[in-house]
């Protein structure tokens, strides 16, 4: 059985978790059809990664919190950059929300407006296409 041989920092680790959520997310889009575009490079546009079908382009954005409170308040952390959707995914819990890029520097998760989701792929893709 491999070993894993290495002690990261604690901002590596973060870093590496985070990033593990936008694998996950990039691998449930794919696997429902969409295309999905992953910049090469993004020095300060805030895009993960972009999901596309025939005719539209969507700029995701993928935030990991460490809250079992549904109701807690969440940032805006890209500005007034033109990105169309946040997932959030709870990193204590299996639940996670999706939600329109907002203009208020900060707003409830478990807005009305944001749609809540099971981790599982199924449940993430109903989501996603009621928003």
């Amino acid at each position: 059985m491999p070993i894993k041989n290495v002690t990261q920092s604690l901002p590596a680790s973060q870093c590496y978790k985070n990033l593990s959520f936008e694998t996950v997310a990039s691998g449930w889009f794919s696997g429902d059809g969409w295309e999905v575009l992953i910049p090469l490079v993004d020095h300060g546009k805030k895009t993960d990664f972009v999901v596309a079908d025939d005719s539209n382009y969507y700029r995701i954005q993928i935030k990991t919190i460490d809250a079992k409170d549904e109701s807690i308040l969440v940032e805006n952390k890209w500005g007034d950059k033109d990105i169309d959707y946040v997932i959030y995914f709870s990193r204590d819990s299996n639940w996670g929300y999706i939600a329109r890029a907002f203009s208020e520097k900060r707003k409830r998760l478990n807005s009305p407006d944001h749609i809540r989701f099971h981790q599982h792929h199924k449940q993430f893709l109903k989501a996603f296409a009621r928003i």
